[in-house]
């Protein structure tokens, strides 16, 4: 499968998932500033497809990433009190907001790591702690679907899981893939 087919099957995929459009076009209806919708939510969704299982299987949240040069708590907050305020239970408390101006602020607190400041939330994926967790989407404004694969969506659809080039294995490596392994037993681990 070439990378453009692997992009179109994960649209497909994206479209089929009534709560992840949900939070999709709300997001989208709420124009925060250069947001995209990341992580589990998108390439767990992959993964139930591959393997049969129901849509929406393992999906504990649904993670925002937008990009506002304001860096105050104050300013994050807002926004995430508009874009909770926009949904009913449960997707309120599953929609997770966060500043990517923000990061480099309390990254090395939660990570034990430090993080330069990034430029814009698309540059934001490429840190995360493998790449087949650095995949987002954004709903456009013409309802067609942005994908975002910092380091390419096969090891998504090849189930591989793998430290990130240049990172080395994160703080709590071993948990994530206890976690995700549990789920998802054909997931191929890969430690380097």
């Amino acid at each position: 499968m070439t990378e453009a087919e692997r992009e179109a099957r994960l649209v497909e995929i994206v479209r089929r998932d009534p709560n992840l459009m949900q939070v999709l076009r709300t997001v989208r209806d709420l124009d925060l500033p250069d947001w995209r919708l990341f992580s589990g939510a998108v390439y767990q969704g992959v993964w139930n497809d591959l393997t049969g299982r129901p849509v929406g299987f393992g999906v504990k949240d649904y993670d925002i990433g937008y990009f506002d040069p304001d860096t105050s708590w104050d300013a994050e907050d807002v926004w995430i009190k508009r874009v909770a305020d926009s949904f009913e239970e449960p997707l309120r408390s599953q929609v997770e907001v966060r500043n990517q101006a923000r990061v480099h602020l309390w990254a090395p607190q939660k990570f034990g790591e430090d993080f330069a400041p990034l430029s814009c939330t698309d540059d934001a994926p490429a840190r995360f702690v493998a790449p087949a967790f650095a995949v987002g989407v954004r709903l456009e404004a013409d309802d067609s679907i942005s994908v975002l694969a910092s380091y390419g969506l096969s090891d998504v659809f090849d189930m591989v899981i793998r430290p990130t080039p240049k990172r080395g294995k994160a703080k709590g490596w071993d948990a994530i893939i206890a976690k995700l392994t549990t789920r998802w037993p054909e997931l191929t681990v890969q430690d380097r």
